[in-house]
């Protein structure tokens, strides 16, 4: 747990006392950025860290062979590689961490109460501690590496420097591991600006608080019926005066000396002593919280030094179960004691929102007037001053000129508000009569019905423009300019006129005036259109995807090898046929004829068989299948040199890179133990 219980002994003095520089720190305090803390790794991950990092980033290739003085500088280099870079580490660490002196108190304060503050330093000594003794460390081993007179003993003497450095780091796990905590709650913590328009919330556990705040801030504060909801501080904004208004919610605080304060308890306490805001203490006359009227009132009067030079204001809340005229005359004596000490007794109840506007415009009134006042009295009021100049208009003569008031505005009448600061006033209108009707007025009458039209709004020369057709423009120019306003009446015309001269039978075709030609070329017009079309639906069904592939050596072949077919056949019928009906002709022209038809078929087979196979040319001269086998191997065997060297072929001569770059370069990988 991060939450170190404090001693009891000197805790009130150091509260209090401490209260008294608040002030004279706010103006020079540094506000930190909690939340912007580095991580701080563990012991084990540091030392992983820096040892990979100067595995890294160091030179890894050295030999026994190598001078001395480089010898040296290698591990040199490597022992003040890793103390650069463990110093680095520590001092972000020292860094980012905010220093309780330089703080704003009331952050000094709160950290003392969540941390220790005696812990938290001693932590950030010891890292500081550890840095200097690292830088020792480094600073003895590089003066014994001078005197190194072999690589056994440089590597040993770096060895050792390391492990030192590794040892004494492992040492710091508990150290790193707090601050670590610290930072993670450090950055969770609320960011409260301690110069700032602040109000802040106190009183007894379950009185009603985070209510309140949840009321006029966006804070979700979680509200439980039981004491102690709140745990710790929350913060959340609001707006008055066109500024922003920084609302803390503090943890209940029970009525016992301040030394028997818990953790809880005194972070409510620290944001009392050290901010500079308005108090709202609030009160449960119902007495709900578990609390007696007389034990809140002995509280108030507790802590209430607390509230010295601090805006005050007394909020009686839950009003509608018990009211505050609700209270006997025993009861009521304090608060008519407060009243007449100038503190502000204002009534709320969180649960019907009744006064919670009332308590926070009055508290931020309070606080505003005061902020101005300590801002006139201090030292930069006459530089401000010096650099206006207020102009006073002179008359020019000694005429009245009364200013101009229209008729409606006197009918209005001038009302000062419930609340606000003096001065503050508002003109609230009269009854004039009906009201025009609004568009929305519009809306919630007709309902569903309700249609927008913009173009009632337009504000144009003559109204009746609004509801005009909007011109449509191609290339620059109005097409309604050349649209002919009369073309629907003259296309009826038109139409009706092609009716007549139908009806009439002007268009009517007799097919028996033709003459004979033209009825037959018409005739065989339609029958070539019809054979188009049926070829159309032919091919069509040709090209269609959904019928099977056929294999290419299934196809019949071209129209050439057909044609050639059909003519030497021809031929061939008609030699025959001239042979049988000549009588004139001899027996060697028959013998003619029959060696035509031979030769012809002779060639239609030669086209249909492929070309005929020749051995290969590195099997020729070989007769059997082992010698085939043998000059496969000797083959094989040849080009055996040429492959180990990366050559093409015997003619390749091309040298290669002896120690490609991308083999030869660089350092080793993880496991790589061998020599490149």
């Amino acid at each position: 747990s991060l939450k170190y219980e404090r001693k009891n002994t000197g805790r009130s003095r150091h509260v209090l006392g401490s209260s008294r520089f608040s002030r004279a720190m706010a103006s020079s305090s540094k506000t930190y950025n909690f939340k912007s803390i580095t991580v701080v790794p563990t012991a084990k991950d540091f030392v992983d860290v820096v040892l990979s990092k100067t595995q890294r980033k160091t030179p890894t290739v050295i030999h026994k062979n190598f001078k001395i003085s480089r010898i040296r500088a290698f591990y040199t280099r490597k022992v003040k590689f890793t103390q650069q870079n463990i110093h680095d580490k520590l001092t972000g660490i020292l860094t980012e961490f905010p220093k309780l002196d330089d703080v704003h108190p009331f952050y000094a304060d709160l950290m003392n109460v969540l941390y220790d503050k005696d812990h938290y330093k001693i932590a950030l000594g010891q890292i500081n501690t550890c840095r200097h003794l690292v830088d020792n460390i480094a600073k003895d081993y590089v003066r014994l590496l001078k005197y190194g007179d072999s690589l056994f003993r440089c590597k040993m003497l770096k060895r050792a420097a390391l492990g030192r450095m590794v040892t004494l780091m492992s040492r710091q796990g508990s150290t790193l591991s707090y601050l670590e905590g610290v930072r993670q709650h450090l950055s969770r913590l609320p960011s409260i600006d301690p110069t700032t328009r602040t109000l802040i919330v106190t009183g007894f556990p379950n009185v009603g608080k985070s209510s309140f705040v949840n009321k006029i801030t966006r804070a979700d504060v979680e509200v439980q019926p039981y004491a102690f909801t709140t745990k710790s501080l929350f913060v959340g904004h609001t707006d008055y005066m066109y500024t922003r208004w920084q609302v803390i919610d503090t943890p209940g605080i029970l009525d016992h000396s301040l030394e028997e304060r818990n953790v809880i308890e005194m972070q409510a306490i620290t944001a009392l002593a050290h901010l500079r805001a308005a108090i709202l203490y609030i009160m449960d006359l119902s007495e709900q919280c578990g609390h007696t009227v007389a034990e809140q009132i002995s509280l108030f009067e507790n802590i209430r030094p607390l509230f010295a030079n601090k805006p005050l204001v007394i909020v009686v809340n839950k009003t509608d179960i018990v009211d505050l005229d609700q209270l006997p005359d025993t009861a009521q004596g304090p608060f008519l004691r407060y009243r007449a000490e100038g503190i502000d007794i204002l009534p709320m109840s969180t649960l019907t929102e009744h006064g919670v506007a009332d308590v926070k415009n009055t508290a931020c009134a309070k606080l505003m007037e005061q902020r101005v006042d300590a801002k006139l009295r201090g030292n930069k009021v006459g530089d401000i001053q010096n650099r206006l100049h207020l102009a006073m208009p002179a008359a020019r003569d000694d005429k009245e000129r009364k200013p101009y008031i229209p008729a409606g505005v006197r009918r209005r009448s001038v009302v000062r508000p419930e609340y606000g600061l003096p001065g503050q006033e508002k003109m609230v209108a009269e009854d004039d009569g009906p009201k025009r009707p609004t568009l929305r007025d519009r809306e919630l009458e007709e309902g569903e019905d309700f249609f927008l039209d913009l173009q009632d709004e337009w504000k144009l020369k003559d109204d009746d423009w609004k509801k005009d057709t909007i011109p449509e423009i191609l290339d620059g120019k109005n097409i309604a300019d050349f649209v002919d306003p009369d073309i629907m009446r003259r296309l009826e015309e038109l139409e009706a006129e092609e009716e007549a001269r139908d009806a009439a039978g002007e268009y009517a075709e007799d097919m028996d005036d033709l003459s004979e030609e033209a009825q037959e070329l018409r005739r065989k017009a339609n029958l070539i259109r019809e054979r188009k079309k049926a070829r159309a639906i032919e091919n069509k069904a040709k090209k269609s995807v959904n019928h099977p592939a056929v294999p290419r050596h299934h196809k019949k072949r071209g129209s050439s090898g057909d044609g050639a077919e059909q003519e030497a056949t021809e031929a061939a019928e008609a030699a025959t046929m001239e042979a049988d009906d000549s009588s004139k002709r001899g027996r060697a022209q028959l013998r003619a004829a029959s060696k035509m038809r031979v030769s012809l078929m002779e060639e239609e087979r030669s086209k249909s068989q492929g070309p005929a196979k020749r051995p290969q040319q590195k099997e020729e001269g070989l007769s059997t299948m082992k010698q085939k086998v043998k000059a496969s191997k000797l083959k094989r065997l040849g080009q055996r040199p040429n492959t180990m060297m990366g050559r093409a072929g015997e003619a390749d001569r091309h040298v290669h890179e002896k120690k490609p770059k991308h083999l030869y370069t660089g350092k080793r990988g993880k496991g790589k133990t061998d020599w490149r």
